[in-house]
């Protein structure tokens, strides 16, 4: 028996259950509630209360083929009203009656539609499998070796896919000890989000070999993006920059994203923000570029919304000013350490709270 649970758990402790169940149903009832809230908007909820439960219900139906959507309604049915019966008369003085029970036929139905979506789950799950390793393929998997700077990255995609990208790769077109930065987060999540990161990183690999300026390759950028962003739907926000490891030089262009943090040796604070829109929007776009000079003991810290937007259980935001104490607090580490330990304060900040989007982190220390 004990065999038997320790499969069936995996191992975990009750209170590792718990904790997955909880995160799981929060998960679960945001999902529910979106769709609840654009079906049956709060002024329309007052004060009526089966309008309210018809379009909760359908927001739960929805999410079912049609044909399961009758399975699940006659097995509910089957469960509420269990007993039928039919009565008939033989002979003038004779009445019969026969009762059916329906409890397990309903359990039945119920039980086929959660092999149906459990079906369907292992396929989807197979599928994302497949194309996660794929996605990690276009990713760093080892750290750069970069001269004069030390290297940390971090990653978690809120689904199994994410729309997030980092890389820090030699740009082949200039001189020895030029390297390409680049930090990206497309609008969205999941398969469409990374399979545009995909094209995205494509792109970049191409124009990053051509003899081009900064300004020059994220133009070019954007106007590729702009053919696959749906009218500006899927737009991406992005910092790019070009690092001469020579005169330590950073020149960069912030497209949309968020200012990324350098903290000078002095502790000074200053923002990276030279740049234009995100990538995706305006086709004619124009990006004006920044240079700063790294000296030793600086930090640059580049990061996604979705580190600083990550929320509790009272959803209140991480925020800037938690993320700079942390990194304040670890000046004295290497950037391994220091990432990991803003990664610890961070699940300890959002508890059991669902990740809501991709969290993606690249941390520099100037030697």
């Amino acid at each position: 028996m004990n065999r038997f649970w320790q499969r069936v758990t995996d191992g975990l402790e009750l209170s590792q259950l718990w904790s997955q169940f909880q995160t799981e149903a929060r998960s679960s009832f945001h999902l529910y509630k979106r769709d609840f809230n654009i079906r049956s908007p709060q002024e329309t909820r007052r004060g009526n209360f089966w309008q309210t439960a018809q379009h909760f219900a359908w927001a739960l139906l929805e999410k079912l083929t049609p044909v399961r959507r009758i399975l699940f309604l006659a097995g509910m049915l089957m469960l509420i009203f269990p007993e039928f019966s039919i009565n008939y008369r033989v002979k003038t003085n004779e009445v019969h009656a026969t009762y059916l029970d329906f409890h397990f036929y309903g359990g039945l139905l119920l039980l086929v539609l959660l092999l149906l979506e459990t079906s369907d789950r292992v396929v989807m799950k197979r599928d994302l499998e497949i194309a996660r390793d794929i996605q990690q393929w276009l990713l760093p998997s080892q750290t750069p070796q970069v001269p004069g700077l030390q290297i940390a990255f971090a990653t978690r995609p809120a689904n199994t896919v994410a729309g997030d990208y980092y890389d820090i790769f030699p740009r082949p077109s200039q001189q020895p000890g030029h390297f390409f930065i680049v930090v990206a987060d497309v609008a969205g999540k999941s398969i469409p989000a990374a399979l545009l990161m995909a094209t995205l990183q494509a792109s970049l690999r191409t124009l990053s070999a051509t003899p081009s300026t900064l300004p020059e390759l994220a133009i070019g950028l954007n106007r590729y993006a702009c053919t696959n962003s749906q009218g500006g739907l899927r737009f991406t926000t992005a910092f790019l920059a070009e690092f001469d490891s020579t005169s330590r030089t950073l020149t960069y262009i912030n497209a949309g994203h968020n200012n990324p943090v350098l903290r000078r040796a002095s502790g000074e604070i200053e923002r990276l923000s030279n740049g234009g829109l995100p990538l995706g929007i305006q086709d004619e776009a124009i990006y004006d570029s920044g240079s700063v000079v790294l000296n030793a003991g600086d930090w640059l810290l580049i990061f996604t919304d979705g580190l600083v937007e990550a929320t509790n259980t009272s959803e209140e935001e991480y925020g800037e000013p938690r993320m700079l104490q942390v990194l304040n607090s670890g000046v004295a580490s290497t950037p391994d350490l220091l990432l990991r330990q803003m990664m610890t304060d961070l699940d300890a900040f959002v508890g059991v709270t669902p990740q809501h989007d991709d969290v993606t982190c690249l941390l520099i220390k100037v030697g």
